[in-house]
């Protein structure tokens, strides 16, 4: 499983650095971001539905959000 740690970045940043990781991975490979910008929490959901990736799980620790994201075949 690939990491990115988006900590300390804000809106728009933590998506567009989980776009650009996960347009080098594989199809069906999986991502686990950390994030702790409050607007990811809307942002990283509608972000995986728009672009076909799939939202596995979203998991609060502390201030810091950690989602798990399988890439799309796109």
């Amino acid at each position: 499983m690939e990491e990115l740690d988006a900590t300390g970045l804000l809106c728009p940043l933590p998506v567009l650095k989980t776009r650009k990781r996960l347009l080098a991975l594989a199809p069906g490979a999986v991502l686990r971001v950390r994030t702790d910008d409050p607007v990811a929490v809307v942002d990283m959901p509608h972000f995986c539905a728009e672009a076909g990736h799939v939202l596995e799980a979203q998991q609060e620790d502390g201030r810091v959000t950690i989602w798990v994201i399988r890439r799309g075949d796109i």
